[in-house]
C-alpha cells in the first residue's frame, strides 16, 4: 500500500505528482524548491535562501508524512550552478549535517521556475 501526502506548510504540487508518497516504511518526497508556500514565489536572495526555504518545506512535507529531517537516508540536490555548491553545502549541513544522509549533487540545466536549487529525500518512517 501507498499513502499520499500533502500538507500545506510547503508548496502544492505544480503538476501531476504529490508531494511525497509513504510506502514500505519510507516517505519518498518530490523535490522541493525554494519557493514560500504563503506566496508561492521564491524566497528574496540567492541559493543560500532558496537553499534553506528548500529544507525548511521537506521539513515540513515530512513531518506530515509521520517523520523528521533525522530519518533521512539518502538526499539528492540539483543545482542551476555548480558555483553554488560551497553555500547550499553550508546550509545543507545545518539541517542534515548531524545525521547525515547518502547524497549525490548534480548540476542541471535548467529547474522549474527557474529556481537555483532543488532537493529530495527518502526517509524512514520510525
Amino acid at each position: 500500500m501507498k499513502q499520499i501526502i500533502h500538507t500545506d506548510q510547503a508548496p502544492p504540487a505544480a503538476g501531476p505528482y504529490s508531494q511525497a508518497v509513504v510506502a514500505n516504511g519510507f516517505v519518498f518526497t518530490a523535490g522541493q524548491l525554494g519557493l514560500d508556500p504563503a506566496t508561492g514565489q521564491f524566497v528574496p536572495g540567492g541559493v543560500t535562501e532558496q537553499t534553506h526555504q528548500a529544507l525548511k518545506n521537506l521539513r515540513a512535507v515530512l513531518e506530515a508524512s509521520g517523520t523528521n529531517l533525522d530519518h533521512a537516508v539518502k538526499a539528492v540536490v540539483f543545482l542551476k550552478d555548480m558555483n553554488d555548491f560551497a553555500a547550499m553545502n553550508t546550509v545543507y549541513a545545518q539541517y542534515l549535517g548531524g545525521n547525515s544522509p547518502a547524497r549525490s549533487t548534480v548540476q542541471v540545466a535548467k529547474l522549474p521556475l527557474d529556481g537555483l536549487v532543488e532537493i529530495e529525500l527518502v526517509a524512514l518512517i520510525p
